[in-house]
């Protein structure tokens, strides 16, 4: 039975509710500007990065169900999964009006979500490292480049190399000993206070599969979360 997750709530959850039809599997399209020159053939191309897309889901109802709580259910933004990549989720927003007319006299409606170009692994595990020697190794599962959260816990000075390429240094501050270094939200902070003037360098990526991190400084523990993601594609690991 087909079923989705929606904002960590299972569809299935919901007495007399039916996912009758779910969206294609598919990759966004890329973001272009093509600029024509006078006396040079073709045109010049640049990508601009990929576009949100649309999934659209059909559904139905049957039985003795409680509208009201499907209603409430069928709004906002969060995380979804598909039951036919059971594996991955998006990130989506509803932002199309919902015929909830059409879903009580004929029971049925359709429901779009606006989700981002990239869907990535669910329910990934975080890859933690207690009192590591002078390298690890990380795993991206995705097939292209994923931005990680990583969470370092040490002292004094760091210098950060992934494949032996200088990525940051982190100075930790007198008496403090962690930071989040969040490559998606391209800030590093401990709880609610920003620590980016503590770092200098870039924020790491991860390329698809093995990725060899070393440092100088002290650090007793590192924690890794890949967010390894996809344009297309299945999950091999």
């Amino acid at each position: 039975m087909s079923y989705i997750i929606w904002k960590n709530i299972n569809s299935n959850t919901f007495p007399g509710l039916i996912i009758s039809e779910l969206p294609q599997i598919s990759k966004p399209s890329m973001r272009i500007q093509e600029t024509t020159i006078d006396g040079v053939d073709g045109s010049l191309i640049e990508e601009l990065g990929y576009e949100t897309y649309d999934k659209t889901i059909k559904i139905g109802l049957y039985g003795n169900y409680e509208i009201d709580k499907i209603i409430n259910y069928f709004n906002g933004e969060g995380s979804i999964v598909f039951s036919n990549e059971p594996d991955k989720y998006y990130i989506a927003k509803i932002v199309q009006k919902i015929d909830y007319e059409k879903l009580l006299r004929f029971k049925t409606a359709t429901i779009v979500f606006r989700v981002q170009p990239y869907k990535y692994k669910y329910q990934e595990s975080t890859q933690v490292f207690t009192n590591p020697s002078t390298n690890i190794t990380v795993m991206n599962n995705g097939l292209i480049e994923s931005k990680p959260l990583i969470k370092l816990t040490g002292s004094g000075t760091i210098e950060f190399k992934i494949d032996n390429v200088a990525i940051f240094s982190y100075v930790f501050p007198t008496n403090e000993t962690e930071v989040m270094i969040d490559s998606q939200k391209q800030d590093a902070y401990l709880g609610t206070v920003l620590k980016n003037r503590n770092m200098t360098g870039e924020f790491p990526v991860l390329k698809s599969g093995k990725n060899i991190i070393t440092w100088t400084g002290t650090l007793t523990k590192i924690e890794v979360l890949a967010n390894s993601r996809w344009l297309w594609g299945v999950l091999n690991d």
